[in-house]
């Protein structure tokens, strides 16, 4: 078993992270700066760190055995508020990181780094990012390889789901949204439609990455559970919410990615099997939303990019 040090453990992605990796044994210590969190009450040991600080951290990275680094800002709105600070974050931190560590390094990318491509992707096509967000990913992957690290990269599809009983929903992720408007408006809008995006349960991020902790597993592998246009997953839920309207346009969408991946090398490799499906994620958000288990699902917490425009218009 590993001392495993899970920094941005509090956040959406490592909710479940945190659990299965208790689950399996591993010494966890989970270090985060609680940006989307007023609080972190799971019993796990917890630090307050933050990577912009990097020197509040260089002790726990001396105790880990293995660093799990979910830290980032995630998403394209997310890491065009503040461009500066988004490369800070996202590439210089991991800079900071692979200088002050030695040992294995598990890292989430993004299958975003694809951008707007018809074919079926797999880990050996170029990658063409649209955004900030992508573009940051891809340097940081730049940087984890050139490193002396053992390191696993997991480019990640689009998430949906619940991670845990504490982690909050994310609602700017197009499964957890639309299935929130099925419930509470009845309908969906979906602009276009034909995009793909290749979907991954929260969960199944765990699912790949704690059974790895102690592999010599190493490079960039996809990680996906089905790919789906946005018109196909709208008629998925629909299929589980009958009376919803779906209303479609044509109006082009001004996120022009369009992807579809491959994650044979992940399932043949690592034995990656994903155990929550897209219908699995639509009854679990349907049902939090209908139980009213979240009294305001348009709170601003619930949101990256929102987030963040308040606490940096506080800074």
């Amino acid at each position: 078993m590993s001392k495993v040090l899970i920094v941005g453990g509090a956040g959406y992605v490592g909710g479940h992270m945190v659990d299965l990796a208790k689950s399996e044994g591993h010494s966890v210590r989970v270090l985060d700066n609680l940006t989307y969190e007023d609080e972190y009450l799971k019993d796990v040991e917890f630090y307050f760190g933050d990577i912009l600080d990097f020197k509040s951290i260089e002790s726990h990275l001396k105790w880990a055995e293995v660093v799990i680094w979910l830290a980032a800002f995630v998403g394209d709105p997310a890491c065009a508020i503040n461009p500066a600070l988004t490369i800070r974050t996202n590439i210089e931190s991991v800079k900071n990181l692979t200088n002050a560590f030695g040992g294995r390094i598990i890292f989430p990318s993004t299958c975003s780094v694809y951008g707007a491509q018809n074919s079926l992707l797999d880990e050996e096509s170029p990658t063409k990012p649209l955004s900030l967000y992508a573009e940051s990913k891809l340097e940081a992957e730049s940087i984890l390889l050139d490193s002396s690290n053992s390191t696993l990269i997991f480019r990640l599809g689009t998430l949906f789901g619940l991670s845990d009983s504490h982690a909050r929903l994310r609602v700017d992720l197009v499964l957890n949204t639309l299935s929130i408007r099925a419930v509470l408006e009845g309908k969906m809008s979906v602009f276009g439609g034909n995009q793909y995006r290749p979907l991954l349960h929260v969960r199944d991020v765990a699912t790949a990455a704690i059974p790895q902790i102690g592999t010599d597993a190493k490079g960039i592998y996809n990680l996906h559970t089905e790919n789906l246009t946005i018109i196909e997953l709208a008629n998925r839920i629909k299929k589980i919410l009958p009376e919803t309207q779906i209303e479609k346009t044509e109006v082009s969408f001004q996120d022009a990615r369009n992807y579809r991946v491959n994650s044979d090398k992940a399932r043949n490799e690592l034995n990656f099997n994903p155990r929550w499906t897209v219908d699995d994620g639509i009854r679990e958000v349907v049902d939090v939303i209908r139980s009213r288990r979240i009294k305001d699902v348009t709170n601003s917490r619930f949101n990256n990019s929102e987030t963040l425009k308040i606490k940096l218009a506080k800074n």
